[in-house]
């Protein structure tokens, strides 16, 4: 069995209530489920509490993000939920510091983090067509991939496992 911690990113707004985001969670949690996983979710835009979700994240063997792309990055409650989950976590729990010490130089920066077992997955969606990838001539991305785009949250997610 796995358990997994499924974070729901969205952010509410006059144009857009969810419900795509809400649907694909719905249909992970079935399929992680049927497959005998575990499930806990999280809704970012609701009240959570730091304390719990540092558990919910020791807890995940797996945390999938579902998230819409917002202005090119995260929603601000998704955001604010990995601020505030993740620094707290800074405490030993989620991380050990940086990773870098004094007295070996040869540790890296963000090497530190203590999920090297947890693995994350994301799952995004936004108004943009594939073809807008990875495609010199496209004028927004100028041959960008989503990944690229993502690097933030890559680099965030990385520096704790």
């Amino acid at each position: 069995m796995t358990n997994i911690l499924i974070i729901n990113g969205h952010q509410p707004f006059p144009s857009s209530s969810g419900r795509l985001n809400a649907e694909f969670i719905s249909r992970a949690e079935q399929y992680f489920e049927t497959n005998g996983d575990s499930c806990r979710t999280v809704k970012v835009a609701e009240a959570w509490d730091v304390e719990n979700e540092i558990d919910n994240q020791l807890w995940a063997d797996l945390i999938l993000l579902q998230f819409p792309l917002n202005s090119m990055g995260l929603p601000w409650p998704l955001k604010r939920y990995l601020d505030e989950v993740y620094t707290a976590g800074m405490d030993g729990s989620l991380a050990k510091g940086d990773g870098r010490t004094r007295s070996d130089s040869s540790r890296q920066y963000g090497s530190g983090g203590c999920m090297g077992d947890t693995s994350y997955m994301l799952s995004v969606t936004m108004n943009a067509p594939s073809e807008a990838f990875n495609d010199p001539a496209m004028n927004l991305f100028a041959g960008r991939s989503v990944d690229e785009l993502l690097a933030p949250v890559h680099i965030n997610l990385h520096f704790l496992h």
